[in-house]
């Protein structure tokens, strides 16, 4: 039998993996930066138990990747981004975030209440 936090857990593991193989290599600059953030967010809060939902791209990040390059965007990935989710399923409530770990990305649970 699977308790109900498990499938809280296993909800905030859904939406996060849809996140970042929705949008990782999307093209991203400094200018539309914010517009795809409340659009990774307000996607992703379409989904079923998700109540919240933060984006971050990380200005300094991209700042740093585009100063060398000719182009004037790059293709969003882990590194650029900051991300912070909240599941709440039948009384259970899950925090998560994605860190940067050892040059990858990783979801991690936060709490579980």
């Amino acid at each position: 039998m699977v308790t109900d936090p498990q499938t809280a857990c296993f909800e905030a593991g859904i939406k996060f993996g849809t996140l970042y193989h929705q949008f990782a290599g999307t093209p991203v600059s400094p200018a539309s930066a914010r517009s795809l953030e409340r659009a990774m967010a307000e996607a992703i809060e379409n989904q079923p138990y998700c109540e919240s939902v933060s984006v971050d791209i990380l200005d300094d990040e991209l700042d740093a990747e585009l100063a060398d390059s000719a182009a004037d965007y790059t293709e969003l990935t882990g590194r650029f981004m900051e991300v912070e989710m909240r599941i709440e399923y039948e009384g259970v409530t899950v925090d998560t975030r994605m860190e940067m770990e050892d040059g990858y990305p990783l979801m991690k649970l936060v709490s579980v209440e």
